[in-house]
Formats: C-alpha cells, sequence, structure tokens
C-alpha cells in the first residue's frame, strides 16, 4: 500500500507539472509571480489530481500538496531559467511528496533503522565512493595527466564545459555496465563517442590525438575503479 500510494503522487506530480502545464501558464508565471492567476490554477490541479489518485481519505496531504506546490512554484518564478533552479525545484516537490508518505506510513524509528542499515552496508559506501571518484576527481586527474598536451593546442573551440561533462557521464555509464557485466555495451559506447568525435570535418592532428589520450585515460580510470570495486565485493 505505501509503495503505491508513493508511486500515485509522483505520477500525479509528473502529468500536472510537465504534460498537464501548458507553455503559456509558465511564461505568464515568470512575468507576474505570484500574481498570475495561471498560477494557483496548476496549484489547484496539482493537490485535485493527487486528491483523485490517493483518495479523498488522504484529503489533507493533496491540500499540503497543492499550497506547497504554489510556493515552490512561486519561489521558482523569480530564478533565471538555469539548470540548477529546475533541479531544485523538483527536488522540492519530491521532497514534500516523501514528507508526506513519510508521515503516513512510518515514524522516526523506522528511519534511525534504515540509517542504521545502510550505515553498515559495506557495499552502498564502496559504490559510493567509486561513482563520487570517477565524477569530478577523476575529471580533475585526467586534467592533469593531460595538460602537457592540451596546453600545445592552438584553440579550443566548442561548448564551455561540455567535454568535462561528457568525461563524467562516460565514466559513470561505463562504470555501471562494468559492474553489470555489459561488456559488449561499453565498446558499442566508446565506439559511438569514437564516431562523433573524429567525424568532425575540421579535426587537427594535434587536437584529435589529444581527445584520444584524454579519453584513453578516462575510460582506463573507470575500468580500474570497476575491477577494484568488484575485487572488493567478491572478496
Amino acid at each position: 500500500m505505501s509503495t503505491i500510494w508513493l508511486i500515485k503522487l509522483i505520477l500525479s506530480h509528473l502529468l500536472t507539472d510537465f504534460i498537464l502545464q501548458p507553455r503559456k501558464w509558465i511564461d505568464d508565471r515568470i512575468r507576474k509571480h505570484f500574481a498570475s492567476h495561471w498560477l494557483y490554477l496548476h496549484s489547484f490541479l496539482t493537490g485535485a489530481v493527487a486528491l483523485i489518485f490517493i483518495g479523498w481519505k488522504y484529503w489533507y496531504y493533496a491540500v499540503f500538496i497543492g499550497l506547497t506546490h504554489l510556493l515552490i512554484d512561486g519561489w521558482k518564478s523569480y530564478r533565471p531559467a538555469k539548470i540548477k533552479y529546475f533541479l531544485a525545484d523538483q527536488a522540492l516537490h519530491l521532497l514534500v511528496i516523501v514528507i508526506c508518505w513519510f508521515h503516513l506510513f512510518f515514524n522516526w524509528s523506522d528511519l534511525i533503522d534504515a540509517w542504521k542499515q545502510i550505515n553498515t552496508n559495506t557495499h552502498f559506501w564502496i559504490l559510493s565512493v567509486a561513482f563520487i571518484f570517477i565524477s569530478f576527481p577523476a575529471g580533475i586527474l585526467v586534467g592533469q595527466m593531460t595538460r602537457q598536451w592540451s596546453d600545445q593546442l592552438p584553440g579550443r573551440e566548442g561548448l564551455q564545459n561540455a567535454g568535462k561533462w561528457i568525461g563524467i557521464l562516460e565514466r559513470i555509464l561505463i562504470l555501471i555496465f562494468l559492474l553489470q557485466d555489459q561488456y559488449s555495451v561499453i565498446g558499442l559506447l566508446i565506439t559511438a563517442k569514437g564516431l562523433l568525435r573524429f567525424s568532425e570535418k575540421d579535426r587537427q592532428e594535434a587536437k584529435t590525438e589529444y581527445v584520444l589520450i584524454g579519453s584513453l585515460i578516462s575510460i582506463l580510470c573507470s575500468l580500474l575503479t570497476g575491477m577494484v570495486v568488484k575485487a572488493i565485493i567478491a572478496a
């Protein structure tokens, strides 16, 4: 029952925030903020759909979700259109749903017990270290190891920080596939990246070699990390 209840609330949020909300509502909210009548209609619709999904018995949770949705979206309307505010907005909406779910089905002792289980779960902490390492720390390591070649490039064209995020996503995907023993998918990922990287019409020999070195070092970091993690877990 608790799982179904949570899934229904998440589904109601996805429907009302992304499918049942026209673009003109969002634009009007950005211009007028809390003076926008579409903001109030959207918040009412959010609470109403939640009420339909979970039933009249839990009407107070639907009201709480609708009111907090109003405050969160109103707050977001004052912020610039950046990914960090979009993620913060969605995280707050989901946090409200989780709070309602936890308040109805659980208590603080359950939360303490869950934390104790996580705190003593060796696999969880090993995987946390692995994924954190291959994100930004590994990116810095790759940058330091390739600095002598990057300084020789005449110009670095491309989107700002795009290479950094490509590397982070690539390493995370490789580690996930490696831990799931999906080695063929790793090969396809590397091949696809190679085709995209080296099919550029204006590629230069120095830039191509630099990208190849950086990619190989990045991939090696993921492979070695995955091998170490699998060895520790299997021990």
